[in-house]
């Protein structure tokens, strides 16, 4: 089912005010601007800091109110639109719920107007990769595929403004397939839900933002919320706060699962990746054949094959995405494999003495998210953790830490923090009963640096042949970076200059 306004009109001559002038506020801005509303955007930083986006929409007819937000921007205001990184919790979105002024965003703007059904994915982690393989899918099928809203593309840049005159004109079709990635800051205040909507896990993350878990979760509930009895939900089974809002959704209900046998969805057992429809079971892959690193990894791929046949995708398309996709920058990516600048020295009495593999996985940002990277390897870890807490629970993390990473680098404005839990893990018996095995990789020393830089040299004075390598850093970029991307970037050209000089 499609739920969309056909009449552009209805935002023309408005007041729109825009706060935040990053990637979403500047596609909303130009778009609104087409349509014929009056556009006013808001941002805390100055002119120069801004002056990239201003000349990228340096066509449009736009007022600018810099350095602040002002309350008399509400003042004949008809609707508030806030881009991802502004919270509700600051005094002009207050003042504006108590005029009565409505809120929206981008991703509400385009789910209201789009003209093709959307498939809309959230979780905590694994969103992204999701996205991108049920992108590949519809793709993979010769459907004329478009992805986007938190990943990449904000979308609202590809829909026709009017009717368009030329057949041939690059906007989104009805008949186009649209995989749209939806984070909790831009869910947390819409009123319309996506045709197919997927949860794929809910765990803690954005405790910043939301300050609470509750809170957290009733964002991610809005991508079901508003959904009818002729849409669809794919829901994560093997986490217990994406399977409850099945009691959320008047929607079509389906799961996917890493070990149970799911009434309808996808599900892996006996080392295969099966799809269940109709009570017909087909499969899709062995799990062998999944490129992707992790179990998590395999959920993404049975999450994104349920969604990939809701949207019409053939069993033959599905399956050779699955087998050969390789991942999305900065997660998991491994950068490059080099002999040890150690393997002079002894390794410890560990088999397998040789290279030195070093992976990017700086969309890390949460604790729970490096965890999965650390399951991820059966190998020795040198790991680096750090960057800015999100007021994140960290005790499992430094469990695991103590239990599979053999030297633990810690960098930036959380480094001593996480430091701190880890040292009171060893301190508890980190092992916690585990096997030989894992007992013999158990945690050797932390080492404490200040900048990513040096995190880096420290890694390649520490690494033994056969370690891995993981930049995973639990914590967010913003106390050194713009995004993970940044982050992840430098990281990269840092690793490369090393492997360079090997």
């Amino acid at each position: 089912m499609v739920r969309h306004e056909t009449e552009g009109e209805s935002l023309k001559d408005q007041h729109v005010v825009i706060l935040g002038l990053a990637r979403q506020g500047v596609a909303l801005a130009r778009y609104l601007t087409q349509l014929g509303a009056e556009v006013t955007v808001s941002d805390l930083q100055d002119e120069e800091a801004l002056a990239d986006q201003r000349e990228q929409l340096a066509d449009c007819s736009i007022r600018y109110v810099l350095g602040g937000h002002p309350i008399d921007l509400l003042d004949d205001a008809d609707l508030l639109c806030l881009s991802g990184g502004v919270p509700l919790a600051i005094p002009i979105v207050e003042e504006a719920r108590e005029r009565g002024i409505p809120l929206s965003n981008d991703a509400q703007i385009f789910l209201d107007r789009c003209p093709a059904p959307v498939i809309g994915i959230t979780g905590s982690a694994g969103k992204t990769t999701t996205t991108a393989l049920v992108g590949e899918m519809c793709r993979a099928a010769g459907l004329r595929t478009w992805v986007g809203g938190n990943i990449g593309n904000p979308l609202i840049a590809d829909l026709a403004i009017g009717k368009p005159t030329d057949e041939e004109a690059v906007t989104i079709g009805p008949d186009d397939c649209v995989v749209m990635e939806l984070s909790s800051f831009q869910l947390e205040l819409m009123t319309t839900s996506p045709h197919i909507a997927a949860v794929l896990n809910i765990t803690p993350n954005h405790l910043d933002r939301h300050k609470t878990m509750e809170a957290y979760i009733a964002a991610k509930r809005n991508i079901v919320a508003h959904q009818t009895g002729e849409d669809v939900a794919v829901l994560g089974y093997d986490d217990a706060n994406a399977r409850a809002l099945a009691l959320e959704t008047p929607a079509e209900l389906f799961f996917f699962s890493g070990g149970a046998e799911v009434e309808a969805g996808a599900f892996k057992t006996n080392g295969e990746l099966t799809l269940r429809m109709d009570g017909e079971d087909r499969e899709i892959c062995k799990a062998s054949e999944v490129q992707l690193l992790g179990k998590h990894n395999l959920l993404n791929v049975l999450a994104a094959s349920a969604l990939g046949h809701l949207a019409g995708v053939p069993l033959a398309a599905i399956r050779e995405v699955a087998t050969t996709f390789t991942g999305v920058e900065h997660r998991l990516e491994l950068i490059c494999e080099v002999p040890s600048p150690s393997s002079g020295r002894p390794s410890s009495g560990r088999p397998s003495p040789g290279h030195v593999r070093w992976y990017d996985d700086s969309i890390a940002t949460a604790p729970e998210r490096a965890l999965a990277a650390m399951r991820s390897f059966d190998e020795p870890i040198v790991l680096f953790a750090g960057g800015r807490d999100k007021d994140l629970p960290w005790d499992a993390f430094a469990e695991e830490t103590v239990r599979r990473v053999r030297q633990l680098i810690t960098f930036g404005e959380a480094g001593p923090m996480i430091a701190r839990k880890v040292e009171a893990a060893m301190e508890q018996g980190g092992d916690g009963g585990s096997g030989s095995e894992e007992v013999a990789r158990r945690l050797e020393g932390i080492t404490c640096v200040e900048t990513l830089e040096e995190a880096v040299v420290a890694a390649a004075r520490l690494v033994e042949p056969g370690d891995v390598v993981l930049f995973s850093p639990g914590g967010t970029s913003f106390d050194a970076f713009e995004d993970f991307a940044e982050r992840g970037d430098r990281f990269k050209a840092l690793v490369q200059e090393l492997c360079g000089r090997e």
